[in-house]
């Protein structure tokens, strides 16, 4: 069983409109609105992949209320907390026409201490027997970004792996943690590291840096693919996956879509290599 941990839910809206333009009134072609989250996307592709998962996080409010709804209805299964605080909704616009995506995120609710107690002692029901658990997303207000750090050498001290997917202070905080796999894009692990990617060597050093911070796998996702540090048998290999050329419609989410495919290959036994090339095509699939 896999575990996906969302600290920040959200309702995810997402319009189509053509021709969209700043100050003018509009008419949407088309809306979706799904329980949204990174974590929440990466429980849902894993389930389409036919891996076992359970969702778990922080929810509250009605809109917390229908993110569980629209879990139960995708036979998603989930396990929340619910707090006092209202989770958040984030829209997005896609003009097909333009090519362009402008998504607009709340900040989410504030979390108390004793809330987080409960994640927490839940998470430890939960993860009896795990596979993996998986840290993705942004934390709520008045969550210290040590929390993914702290959840993870929790996790590791019971022998459970930890996957983490975030940015910032908690990415950087929960690196040091030494979780076994940490999946940033090529703007976050820039951050990171402190410096900029231009070329092979850049990438080269910007995996190793990663690693020497402490985690145990490297997987940076680009515009073009993907590069990867694996630990295999002691030793650290380095991988290159370039994705399929596509017409993307979004690319948002693809990343969680990556993460999962990842994860359903490990899971079905296959190698680090065939796993990230299964992990970049499913990645550009969902686009």
């Amino acid at each position: 069983m896999i575990v996906t941990v969302t600290l920040n839910a959200a309702i995810d809206r997402t319009l189509t409109v053509p021709n969209f333009q700043r100050g003018q009134r509009h008419r949407a072609s088309a809306g979706v609105t799904l329980a949204g989250g990174k974590g929440i996307n990466v429980a849902r592709a894993l389930k389409v992949l036919g891996v076992p998962v359970v969702a778990t996080g922080l929810v509250g409010g009605t809109t917390g209320t229908r993110i569980v709804e629209e879990l139960t209805k995708e036979a998603i299964l989930n396990d929340f907390v619910h707090i006092e605080g209202e989770s958040r909704t984030s829209t997005a616009v896609v003009d097909p026409t333009g090519g362009t995506y402008t998504e607009i995120n709340e900040w989410g609710p504030a979390v108390r201490a004793d809330e987080l107690d409960t994640l927490l002692e839940k998470l430890r029901y939960l993860t009896q027997g795990a596979e993996l658990v998986v840290f993705a997303g942004s934390l709520p207000r008045e969550v210290d970004p040590d929390f993914y750090a702290e959840a993870t050498r929790e996790l590791t001290r019971r022998h459970i792996p930890v996957a983490l997917d975030s940015e910032g202070q908690p990415l950087s905080l929960g690196v040091e943690a030494e979780p076994f796999l940490v999946t940033p894009n090529q703007a976050e692990a820039e951050a990171l590291v402190g410096q900029e990617f231009h070329d092979d060597e850049d990438f080269r050093n910007g995996l190793d840096t990663v690693a020497e911070l402490g985690a145990r796998n490297v997987l940076i996702t680009t515009e073009q693919g993907s590069l990867a540090l694996f630990r295999e048998e002691r030793e650290a290999v380095r991988y290159r996956a370039v994705a399929p050329r596509v017409d993307p419609v979004s690319t948002v989410g693809s990343g969680d879509v990556l993460l999962a495919a990842f994860i359903a290959a490990r899971h079905a036994g296959r190698p680090a290599e065939e796993a990230l090339r299964a992990a970049v095509a499913a990645g550009a699939a969902s686009t």
